[in-house]
């Protein structure tokens, strides 16, 4: 009997050495713009959530791991939304075939890929000013 269960034990702490999701060491990095997906999203899979204005949303996890949603048309209110819903139709996993609800509104996802953390305000205000610099630079 100890030893069934002994070995049962060493067999489940094995499984997740092996696995190929896990298997990626911590110190390397993270591929980005790979088609990704949550499992189960809800309160406690999402950390945050931040607009990238009216195309898209960047998406934390409880691991800290980011992701940005592209929308098929624009998302009217999602600047100005205290909070967001989740219509995954049942599938039980936030990807591209999802749709972020933001009040009466259905915004449908046509991408959903592992990203970098959204720019800060310094990162674009200096992109503002680069691409008015930019458009001046042609106008002349």
């Amino acid at each position: 009997m100890n030893k069934t269960l002994s070995f049962a034990l060493a067999a489940v702490l094995l499984l997740p050495a092996t696995s190929p999701v896990l298997a990626r060491p911590a110190d390397e990095p993270r591929p980005l713009g790979v088609e990704s997906s949550i499992a189960f999203p809800n309160d406690a899979t999402i950390k945050t959530w931040e607009a990238d204005g009216e195309d898209g949303i960047w998406i934390q996890t409880r691991h800290r791991d980011w992701y940005y949603g592209k929308f098929a048309t624009i998302c009217r209110d999602l600047d100005f939304a205290h909070g967001i819903g989740i219509d995954n139709r049942g599938t039980s996993q936030l990807d591209r075939f999802a749709a972020i609800l933001v009040g009466r509104e259905r915004c449908q996802l046509v991408s959903f890929v592992t990203s970098a953390p959204p720019p800060t305000k310094a990162e674009r205000k200096a992109a503002a000013e680069a691409a008015k610099a930019m458009k001046a630079a042609e106008a002349n």
